[in-house]
């Protein structure tokens, strides 16, 4: 089973730089899709054998996600249930017989770390929404975390310490996902692989290869035995970042 998450930053400008050959040449089972940037009907996007869930943000142009999958889940979620979250579109949650499977847009907390006290609130409730899930089956969360969580998963380290998405405090609340039963797929299979999978547009980052890794699969410690692999695609363009894969047994 193939699962695949990617940032596209705006699915209609992604589209236009080739997002459904990419789709297609990428065959997953599940598709899923953060920073929509869409409203309902904007663009008529189908895939032969998909259905698709939608989140989009109230605030138009901004946020949002999306799943396409080849199996119908028996219940779809939209946020987590706690209203100061459930306006910008960031999360689904789709339900099947063996797993949650949840994609998320985590807020980024901005210049200056204007919101990095409701980012500190995001987590600490979003983290007890998995828990809530995890409870009652195994759960696979992907999607854009805002987080390079250590040293090696940044290019500038030192100079980026106090930046947003590399914050200690931040860094400090991914590391609770993992101490509460949560694994880092990519990083528990290549603990000192040097990958990225979003570089600013600024200065030739890509080129550069000076990025991040923020793109995660993140699963309940229980299904690691059926990790066959997690990949970095960072061949495939179309955003700032790029897609991540988890293959499952």
């Amino acid at each position: 089973m193939k699962l695949i998450s990617w940032n596209v930053n705006g699915l209609r400008a992604c589209e236009g730089k080739g997002f459904s050959d990419v789709f297609r040449q990428l065959d997953a089972d599940f598709f899923c899709l953060q920073e929509t940037k869409m409203q309902p009907g904007q663009l008529d996007m189908h895939f032969e054998g998909y259905e698709s869930y939608w989140n989009s943000a109230e605030k138009k142009g901004y946020s949002g996600t999306a799943i396409f999958t080849r199996r119908k889940p028996l219940a779809t979620t939209m946020g987590i249930g706690i209203d100061e979250h459930d306006h910008e579109g960031r999360v689904i949650t789709l339900e099947y017989e063996d797993f949650f499977l949840v994609t998320v847009y985590v807020p980024n907390s901005q210049d200056g770390l204007k919101r990095l006290d409701y980012r500190m609130r995001w987590e600490d409730d979003f983290l007890a929404y998995l828990q809530w899930l995890d409870g009652q089956k195994p759960v696979i969360v992907c999607g854009d975390l805002n987080v390079a969580h250590e040293e090696i998963d940044i290019k500038n380290p030192k100079s980026n310490r106090r930046n947003a998405g590399f914050t200690d405090e931040e860094r400090e609340k991914f590391s609770r996902w993992l101490s509460c039963g949560f694994c880092d797929t990519f990083r528990t299979l290549y603990p000192d692989e040097v990958t990225y999978s979003w570089w600013s547009y600024r200065f030739q980052a890509r080129q550069k290869n000076a990025g991040w890794r923020i793109d995660y699969f993140v699963v309940s410690k229980r299904l690691m035995p059926r990790v066959a692999d997690a990949k970095i695609h960072t061949a495939i363009m179309g955003s700032d970042h790029c897609p991540v894969e988890l293959d499952l047994r």
